[in-house]
């Protein structure tokens, strides 16, 4: 599905600089975009509960979790600049 990030100059979708720059979750009609999706399919697969990537509803709106966005079209950021995973200490 790597297809659906849009390459510089395209109409539809969003470049790889743009995906990573989301904060943590992103309206549907921005995920939709990210997908190359317009508005109105975007929500009604959402309704649908068949978006997807990971939908949460809050109040009367909904939010698309963006780490699940980023896994569906295999994008991984360069440095997440956490510590990694935790891990036991052997000692």
């Amino acid at each position: 599905m790597t297809q659906l990030v849009r390459q510089e100059g395209s109409a539809k979708g969003m470049s790889r600089g743009e995906l990573l720059a989301l904060p943590a979750s992103i309206d549907v009609e921005t995920a939709g975009r990210a997908l190359g999706l317009g508005r109105t399919t975007a929500y009604t697969l959402t309704k649908n509960g068949e978006f997807p990537c990971t939908v949460i509803r809050a109040g009367r709106s909904y939010r698309v979790v963006t780490a699940d966005l980023l896994r569906l079209l295999h994008i991984a950021p360069e440095n997440s600049g956490g510590a990694g995973p935790c891990t036991p200490d052997a000692a």
